[in-house]
């Protein structure tokens, strides 16, 4: 597993899809992960340290699972089928360990709340990573051979994936 911070949180001027930029730590590869408009507020408000008046789902969960005794003990992020990134909240619950299925928006709107790491399993950065060019500005798809690696139709089934990244104006991520 690899840890990463969460970049920032564009849209493309194309659609006005919500796309969550994560950061390999201590590298300059990134996972970009298209996520829904509610999901994008909650991270986004969360990153620019706005307190809502009231509480928030995600602020809600925090509060249930403080509450109830356990700790987020990070997030994964564990695969992608289909074009649908897959995640896992980790608990800590009275010394035992939990995992918890989650959407991956939740599971990092929860990890910013809580402070706690987020994990991308290696396989899916070497599916789905990218390197920004520096000279183009552009991202480079990163697919490294072995068991990470993509077949011939997941290839074309992720071309979706890559013509909505080559669309995000990633400006700055350099």
């Amino acid at each position: 597993m690899i840890e990463m911070n969460i970049d920032s949180i564009r849209v493309s001027m194309m659609n006005y899809q919500r796309v969550v930029i994560l950061r390999e730590k201590d590298t300059e590869r990134y996972l970009p992960i298209w996520i829904g408009p509610a999901e994008a507020d909650a991270i986004a408000i969360k990153l620019q340290g706005v307190i809502p008046p009231r509480p928030l789902t995600h602020d809600l969960l925090e509060s249930v699972i403080s509450k109830l005794g356990a700790s987020v003990s990070s997030v994964i992020v564990s695969d992608l089928q289909n074009d649908t990134f897959y995640a896992k909240l980790i608990l800590n619950v009275k010394g035992e360990q939990l995992e918890l299925d989650s959407r991956p928006s939740d599971a990092m709107a929860i990890a910013i709340r809580t402070d706690s790491p987020i994990y991308v399993e290696e396989m899916v950065l070497d599916r789905v990573g990218i390197l920004i060019d520096h000279e183009t500005g552009k991202p480079v798809p990163q697919r490294k051979a072995g068991k990470g690696e993509a077949s011939e139709e997941e290839l074309k089934s992720l071309s979706a994936f890559h013509d909505f990244i080559d669309n995000l104006n990633l400006e700055g991520l350099q």
